[in-house]
């Protein structure tokens, strides 16, 4: 089952793709395999822990706390993982009180780091504070980190303090501009927020309803979304079940000001009918998901509209929160099958050739596969002279799937080409939807004059 899915998600990576994989302790070592043999050994990020619960399940002599998250890259050299960014709460202990021209700073430890308490002669001497004339030596027989020389140096650049007062223990400026932008992650995450609340967060989210066993929590996959992700990729959840991974690409969004997109993918699973879920109107996993995102946006779109713009926490006032469902079928159009004791029967059925039960819109979103566009762009649609006419991409694809089109449609569609200023456009018409042969051909013909040549019909 997860082979074929491991093999198209390598595909579907862009060259500084990552891949995050949640597993438990049952299968770990064959999912390492399987992706070492998929994405090769010299791609293998790290295996997070993540603790799942503060307390084991208490039906084992030995219960599981955590779990497991294989990190994978498409190509580790063109991998550049992201730090977790400092909240405002941390940035906020970096302070200028004395204007230094370096910027804020927070005071740092002097002392080295050195095994079993031995020291280093050159780096073992007295700091002479020079407010006071008093001597400093470095505590429990360990040494300073830097030679006297440097610190001398520090300490003339006004880098070295010593108290509010002046007159305390020397401490090292360590100054904002100089540290790393981000935390370092290890590879043990007992930091996530909510990292054990993803059961509570998702019956908070539809209304105290418990309709969803051990989802993932959003801060999980927030952390995954940040680690991995720039401000405009594209994250996709092959099994998206509750909805997770949609609602923190929209967290982290308003938070960042980031202009992510999701794709979910998830089977259509039919919920039990004695299960709450079932009872309240859900009748597959799909329905639960959509439900969540929709809540949870509505949630961010109202917290952004409560935030105070600030320089350390900006106001991503765009937020989108939209999204498109979409559902893997069959074609719209009729195959050719025909019925050999009655091809005049077969002819007439296939006048009609768009499957019964099949929308316009169906229709228009393969034609748009077909063409790979977009399927996130927006489909306005025109009425003239009561005819609809659906423009696509600012008008790269102009769709009319009316019937008993005439010559006229082509003076219109000319007009939209006029207001809407695409660099290309293609258009689209049902093939047994013009009032005659003329018609079609005078359309063709009018289009190619004005520049439009490819003329599709359907």
């Amino acid at each position: 089952m997860i082979y074929p899915r491991l093999r198209l998600a390598r595909n579907l990576l862009t060259d500084d793709g990552v891949i995050f994989i949640s597993i438990d302790d049952n299968e770990v070592e064959n999912l390492k395999k399987v992706c070492n043999e998929v994405f090769g050994e010299e791609n293998f990020i790290a295996c997070a822990i993540w603790k799942k619960r503060s307390t084991p399940p208490n039906d084992k002599v030995i219960g599981a706390a955590h779990e497991y998250i294989l990190i994978y890259a498409k190509s580790s050299s063109e991998v550049e993982l992201n730090l977790r960014k400092r909240t405002s709460e941390q940035l906020s202990r970096y302070k200028n009180p004395d204007n230094h021209p370096k910027g804020p700073w927070t005071s740092g430890d002097l002392m080295a780091n050195v095994k079993g308490g031995r020291y280093v002669q050159s780096l073992y001497y007295p700091i002479v504070n020079p407010n006071t004339g008093e001597e400093h030596y470095p505590s429990s027989n360990g040494n300073w980190r830097f030679n006297k020389e440097t610190m001398e140096k520090l300490i003339a650049n006004n880098e070295i303090y010593f108290g509010k007062d002046g007159k305390g223990r020397p401490k090292l400026k360590r100054f904002l501009s100089e540290v790393k932008d981000g935390i370092t992650y290890t590879t043990l995450w007992d930091f996530v927020p909510l990292n054990t609340r993803g059961s509570a967060e998702m019956t908070e989210m539809l209304g105290n309803l418990k309709i969803f066993d051990n989802p993932k929590p959003s801060g999980l996959l927030l952390e995954l979304c940040r680690l991995g992700s720039q401000n405009d990729s594209i994250i996709l959840d092959f099994f998206s079940g509750s909805g997770t991974t949609a609602h923190s690409v929209m967290q982290l969004n308003e938070e960042d000001g980031g202009s992510r997109k999701f794709i979910m993918v998830q089977l259509p699973e039919l919920t039990d009918e004695k299960s709450e879920a079932y009872n309240t109107g859900f009748n597959n996993i799909c329905e639960i998901g959509k439900e969540r995102i929709r809540r949870a946006g509505d949630k961010l779109v109202s917290k952004v509209k409560g935030k105070k713009q600030t320089s350390l926490v900006p106001k991503n006032s765009n937020l989108d929160v939209g999204f498109k469902v979409l559902k893997l079928d069959t074609s719209n159009l009729k195959k050719w099958n025909p019925d050999y004791e009655n091809l005049e029967q077969t002819l007439l059925d296939n006048l009609e050739n768009l499957v019964p039960g099949r929308s316009e819109l169906d229709l228009i979103y393969e034609i748009m596969l077909k063409y790979g566009i977009d399927l996130t762009l927006p489909i306005e649609e025109y009425t003239t002279s009561n005819k609809k006419i659906y423009s696509i991409g600012m008008g790269a694809i102009v769709i009319c799937l009316e019937y008993d089109i005439t010559k006229d449609i082509a003076t219109e569609i000319i007009k939209l080409r006029e207001k809407l200023s695409p660099e290309i456009m293609r258009v689209v018409f049902r093939d047994n939807g013009f009032a005659s042969d003329s018609d079609k051909t005078n359309i063709k013909e009018t289009l190619k004059n004005q520049g439009i040549d490819e003329f599709v019909t359907v």
